[in-house]
């Protein structure tokens, strides 16, 4: 029970990564709040949860929603002492020459103008707290260039300044920020379509060359979560976790086969 003091807000937490984060700090005695715009969803987690989980509608592009989220949470359970910056869009695929500008504006709204927005309204009640942790779910597309995916890796790459910016700028009132970079893992993130699109992220991504040649699960990005903003993390901060089970590496070889002697 590493969080039975903690009050933890997460966005996009009614998706595929968000839902298993919120489960894993639920588990270890976090109140936590779901933050997302899909209420059915949201509302079926927290009631799901019972107990230490409440939900709140927030469009995490809209400062108003983040001021009006941080509220409800501190009314309903104190000070926030952890921030999961989880919510993500993904655009349709296309050349930069034929990329839509509103899809360019709507990725950076929600992947870089989100994180920057909830750690611009959180940071008070951080404070408050006497300290906590802040982490923004990036990508591995925040560590190399993605045909195609312009908008969306560059909406990332921005988030790793962001990030870095603000560790130091929060350090020395306690809190940490850090960012976890997840390679493909599977959730409907990744399997379903990308919206305007016949594509899906996984069609785009083998896992065979990876030196551990599958799919990530969404519950191996949570533990790296739940480390990082526990307190046997308490030394980092500024720190990129890449959890993307060697994507980044390049291709693996083959395992060695043996022969009994």
């Amino acid at each position: 029970m590493r969080f039975s003091q903690d009050v933890v807000l997460i966005t996009g937490a009614t998706g595929g990564m968000g839902s298993s984060h919120a489960r894993g700090y639920h588990a270890e005695g976090a109140r936590v709040v779901i933050a997302g715009r899909r209420d059915d969803a949201g509302r079926a987690l927290a009631g799901e949860l019972g107990e230490r989980a409440r939900f709140v509608h927030l469009d995490v592009s809209d400062a108003e929603h983040w001021a009006r989220a941080v509220a409800a949470t501190e009314e309903t359970f104190g000070p926030i002492t952890v921030l999961v910056n989880n919510a993500g869009l993904q655009t349709p695929p296309a050349p930069i020459e034929h990329t839509d500008p509103a899809a360019w504006s709507r990725a950076f709204a929600v992947n870089t103008t989100g994180p920057f927005l909830g750690i611009r309204a959180v940071t008070p009640s951080l404070r408050r707290a006497g300290g906590g942790s802040i982490v923004n779910i990036v990508s591995t597309m925040a560590n190399t260039g993605t045909a195609c995916f312009a908008p969306y890796t560059a909406s990332k790459w921005a988030v790793r300044g962001l990030t870095r910016t603000a560790a130091l700028e929060l350090g020395r009132d306690g809190i940490r920020v850090n960012s976890v970079h997840p390679g493909v893992v599977s959730t409907p993130f990744i399997h379903d379509p990308v919206p305007g699109s016949d594509l899906a992220m996984a069609d785009a991504y083998s896992p065979d060359a990876f030196a551990v040649p599958r799919l990530g699960r969404p519950r191996e990005v949570t533990d790296v979560l739940l480390w990082l903003t526990s307190r046997e993390a308490s030394f980092v901060t500024g720190a990129e976790l890449v959890v993307d089970g060697g994507l980044l590496l390049g291709p693996a070889l083959p395992a060695v086969e043996t022969v009994d002697a």
